[in-house]
């Protein structure tokens, strides 16, 4: 469903940190898709002899059993449950992996105004690893940490406690730039000041505005 665009309104006076997430908010989630859909079920379907879509059926079963939680980015658990070496099939379809249009301008322009910049992933830090070689954004952050360093997803409201324990931010002067609106939520129940949707997470797909959150297609829409 189409919902109008609520427009950021950013004072950027009022923000200390931001926190980013990496996999549709930074980088282009086509290659995600693609490599869940697509390149994993045709992977597991010539392993254990199955066709096609009888594959994609049982695997999305699969994952949806473990969305939101720690084991669904975990590459080991994946690993072990299809029997695929799954960071090996990452790095087979890595020329995918793609940064968001106007990210890095982003990125320079919070370090220029004088921001702490964090990105803040429930990506497994294999996946991580691989992604920043890829990329080589890994110099624009403070520091980068992964889910399973905390110990819960981000979907879960403890999460965002056990975070400010640990980078010292003030929730109210924070901004989260979040492509899942689940996590958003959860970020919004913790009391975080600013939660940015990023409506556009695949370069493959339409923009789909958020009901709920501040939303921006690129983050050129911030720099003001």
């Amino acid at each position: 469903m189409s919902h109008p665009q609520i427009v950021p309104q950013i004072d950027w006076e009022e923000i200390d940190t931001v926190l980013l997430d990496m996999d549709g908010t930074l980088l282009d989630r086509h290659f995600d898709d693609y490599f869940w859909e697509h390149y994993v079920p045709e992977q597991y379907a010539a392993l254990h002899g199955l066709d096609l879509a009888h594959a994609k059926v049982e695997l999305l079963a699969k994952y949806k059993g473990h969305e939101g939680t720690l084991a669904w980015t975990d590459l080991d658990f994946w690993s072990d449950e299809l029997g695929l070496d799954i960071p090996l099939l990452k790095m087979e379809v890595d020329h995918l992996i793609a940064v968001h249009p106007h990210v890095t301008d982003f990125l320079r322009f919070c370090r220029e105004i004088g921001k702490k910049v964090y990105l803040v992933t429930n990506a497994h830090s294999k996946t991580l690893d691989i992604k920043m070689n890829k990329t080589a954004l890994a110099g624009y952050f403070d520091r980068i940490i992964c889910a399973e360093e905390v110990g819960l997803a981000k979907e879960v409201p403890e999460f965002w406690v056990r975070l400010e324990k640990m980078l010292g931010f003030r929730k109210e002067r924070t901004m989260l730039g979040e492509d899942t609106e689940k996590v958003l939520a959860s970020a919004a129940e913790y009391g975080m000041g600013y939660c940015i949707y990023v409506a556009r997470p695949s370069s493959q797909k339409p923009i789909a505005y958020s009901a709920r959150f501040p939303s921006i297609v690129y983050f050129k829409e911030l720099m003001r």
